[in-house]
């Protein structure tokens, strides 16, 4: 009887999986205007122009009734709650972040296992008593407002600390008196992409002028980024302006060194990189002096020495470098090379104890070591594996730093170096409820359609057959520099063990290689990526990871554009494709919030070459009629101010209108959260609605 149940089950199961694309949904009408645009002698229609203005009643009408029809469909998917279930007991477990040490003062987060957000403790000493500073699980009943950043002053009495709500990249400013716990009268507000840098009794930060409406501070061009000097107990209104430009569309930033001698003002948005200039502040001087004033190239001084500078960069060093700058002569023909570039890049540089600590990327793998100020190899720091590390980062008295390691089947481990031993010891190691040693990951490398050879993680059981059946979940990015290096995330193991692959492609575009790499994957080399990505789906299936029906298409922001414009171009390589808070109108995404910054990667409809070259491969602009398209779930966010939603309305709303097959075509669009999901429980619930979405359609049931 027992096993007659089951099997009665799994008929069920299976038969109301495969009957639910049975017919096209119904979708709601999306009106459409007449609005058009010529660029450069092409007529370019645009009839959804009205739903980016998200904040009017009709668009949020649209969204209602989106929303209804994305909810409903999912609701009908009887493992809906088993998956969200499960990624829950998975989740659940305390994840830490590596302490950063202030003298005997340590700080680190925490997050106990589902908690919305992580909470900020300080501890006295290594083996101290934990005490919480900030829980901003207290700042919403909601849990969706999040701590952002956290700034010790150099006399460990005041922290400067500051949150965001709902998501928005919007930041406001608070000071906390360490001793009471206290938070003290001063607040700041139109904080974006800043922290804060000590300077005695205030610090530095950088913010914008207050939109002009405030209600399309979501949506509105952000121009005009100022740096300002606050000073404790100080109303806003009263902040010594720093610095402005009279170019609108550049970022600015405020830093110093450890000393306080030396204030820097660094300068990004009109390149790859950055400008930087410096005050010495033991001098009466009264501008910043240039040291490099173009932003084709990342600079980031480490230290000092007196009146020289160690700095990393990668000007005229693709990989990167760090070289010794004289202020007194600091231009480039005048630098010192201290740490030569390698064939393989630097991903991340720091210095502590007196020391300069380097990690490479090998084959999307990290390595690190550890050189004098002098630029002289010591040694090379054992990693628990080949893996993605960071922090290394501490004060020159400091004798003791932190580091994080994980990999994709190790959850983030932290771990305590020692200088003066060169030895590494376990600080603290999570427990999680799945049995890892069941998985293994592999990389391989793929020729992409130029002959480029590309790297690929696959994650899978151990005995899984290639027998082209697996479900399979390919994951890419493909821009700004980002590299994806190995890294845990629970989620990801509610897909594993119900027999999927999980594969990510380490597309041209990123930094895995360098410079070059990136450069490949850029403006006019924008298709490299997709080809790289294209190529990568056809290598799963060819060496029978998977085949077309059990393949789905992930990518968020940057990589949402990536799965839009793959998916328009090969349609027939993928079952399901998931679009997250992507970057879809390619004509007009500098119009919005900082869209403008991303003109570096993507070009601009303002020049004609880069037009034609965006209006090709547009995500928006190239769904097409009478094509048979995957089922897609694009999600996006009603405060997702750095892809405005509009990216995501527009896109959904000409696929509804165009694709005529049986196929879901759906929207999920969250409340109260960003970019990123803006709590746990946020995350949970949308990564249950894509895993259940994407099972559902490749008419697979998960076992629980």
């Amino acid at each position: 009887m027992l096993v007659k149940k089951y099997i009665f089950l799994f008929l069920v199961l299976t038969f109301s999986t495969s009957m639910i694309n049975s017919q096209p949904l119904k979708y709601p009408v999306t009106k459409k205007t007449d609005q058009t645009d010529t660029y450069f002698g092409v007529t370019v229609a645009d009839p959804y122009r009205w739903l980016e203005n998200d904040r009017a009643p009709e668009v949020e009408s649209w969204v209602a009734e989106q929303n209804k029809l994305t909810f409903d469909y999912l609701g009908k998917i009887p493992f809906r709650n088993q998956i969200k279930e499960r990624i829950e007991k998975i989740y659940n477990y305390p994840r830490y972040s590596a302490p950063s040490k202030h003298g005997d003062i340590y700080l680190f987060s925490k997050n106990d296992g589902l908690q919305n957000q992580a909470v900020l403790y300080i501890q006295k000493g290594m083996n101290g008593t934990p005490e919480v500073l900030i829980d901003p699980n207290k700042l919403s009943e909601d849990g969706t407002v999040r701590l952002t950043s956290s700034a010790l002053s150099k006399d460990q009495k005041y922290l400067a600390y500051s949150i965001s709500r709902s998501g928005s990249d919007w930041q406001e400013f608070y000071v906390l008196d360490v001793a009471t716990k206290t938070k003290l009268k001063d607040s700041l507000a139109w904080v974006k992409f800043s922290d804060a840098s000590w300077k005695g009794d205030g610090f530095y930060y950088s913010r914008y002028d207050a939109p002009k409406v405030k209600d399309k501070s979501l949506s509105e061009k952000n121009e005009f980024h100022k740096v300002y000097f606050h000073k404790l107990g100080d109303n806003q209104s009263k902040d010594q302006l720093i610095y402005q430009d009279k170019n609108p569309l550049l970022f600015f930033s405020a830093g110093l060194t450890e000393d306080d001698r030396f204030l820097f003002l660094y300068g990004a948005g009109g390149g790859n990189g950055n400008s930087l200039y410096y005050k010495d502040l033991t001098k009466d001087q009264a501008d910043f002096l240039p040291i490099v004033t173009t932003m084709d190239d990342q600079i980031s001084p480490l230290d000092n020495i007196g009146d020289k500078l160690i700095v990393h960069t990668v000007k005229n060093a693709p990989n990167g470098k760090v070289v010794l700058i004289d202020t007194k002569k600091p231009e480039e023909s005048n630098w010192v090379t201290l740490i030569p570039e390698r064939d393989y890049p630097i991903s991340e540089a720091s210095t502590a104890g007196g020391k300069i600590i380097i990690t490479y990327m090998k084959d999307v793998t990290n390595r690190t070591e550890v050189f004098d100020y002098n630029g002289k190899f010591e040694n090379e720091i054992s990693l628990p594996g080949l893996g993605t590390v960071s922090g290394f980062g501490g004060y020159k008295i400091d004798t003791d730093v932190f580091y994080a390691y994980t990999s994709y089947l190790c959850p983030t481990t932290i771990y305590a170096y020692n200088i003066n031993s060169k030895k590494s010891s376990l600080f603290r190691k999570p427990e999680i409820d799945f049995k890892t040693e069941d998985y293994t990951t592999k990389q391989v490398f793929y020729k992409s359609k130029d002959g480029e050879k590309i790297p690929m993680f696959i994650l899978m059981k151990k005995d899984i057959a290639l027998d082209g059946t697996n479900p399979t979940l390919l994951y890419g990015y493909g821009g700004f520099n980002i590299s994806l290096t190995p890294g845990f995330n629970p989620v990801t193991l509610a897909w594993l063990e119900q027999g999927g692959i999980y594969v990510v492609a380490n597309l041209r575009g990123g930094n895995e290689y360098g410079e070059k790499w990136h450069q490949a994957g850029i403006k006019l080399n924008k298709q490299n990526v997709f080809d790289d990505c294209i190529a990568a789906a056809e290598y799963l299936i060819n060496e029978k990871y998977t085949s077309r029906k059990r393949l789905a298409i992930n990518g968020g922001s940057n990589g949402g554009l990536l799965v839009g414009a793959v998916v328009n171009q090969r349609p027939d390589l993928f079952r399901v494709a998931v679009p997250e808070v992507g970057v879809m109108d390619m004509l007009r995404y500098e119009k919005f919030t900082i869209g403008w910054n991303w003109a570096s990667d993507y070009g601009s409809a303002a020049d004609s070459i880069q037009f034609t070259n965006l209006y090709k491969y547009s995500p928006l602009h190239n769904i097409k009629a009478g094509v048979e398209y995957p089922a897609i779930l694009a999600t996006t966010a009603d405060h997702d101010d750095r892809v405005v939603p509009a990216h995501s309305f527009k896109y959904m709303a000409a696929l509804q209108d165009k694709y005529k097959g049986l196929s879901p075509t759906l929207i999920r669009i969250e409340t109260k959260s960003g970019h990123g999901s803006s709590s746990t429980s946020k995350r949970i619930e949308v990564n249950a609605d894509i895993f259940s979405f994407i099972f559902y359609n490749m008419d697979i049931v998960p076992k629980y």
